[in-house]
């Protein structure tokens, strides 16, 4: 599975990643590498507890 990650350099200098295909997964980070790095992880868990529940993933990307 492959992330998109898009990220934004917020007005109070902190950086915003966010997972496009897993809605609501979002990080902030003090740099663009480190934003990107927390949106990876937080995307990575947020799969692993879907299919820990038995929840269907789209495995086609």
């Amino acid at each position: 599975m492959k992330f998109t990650i898009e990220t934004e350099l917020e007005d109070d200098k902190h950086w915003i990643a966010e997972v496009l295909e897993i809605p609501g997964v979002l990080a902030y980070g003090d740099t663009e590498q480190e934003a990107i790095s927390k949106a990876q992880a937080l995307g990575l868990r947020v799969i692993a507890d879907r299919l820990e529940h038995g929840e269907e993933m789209n495995t086609s990307s």
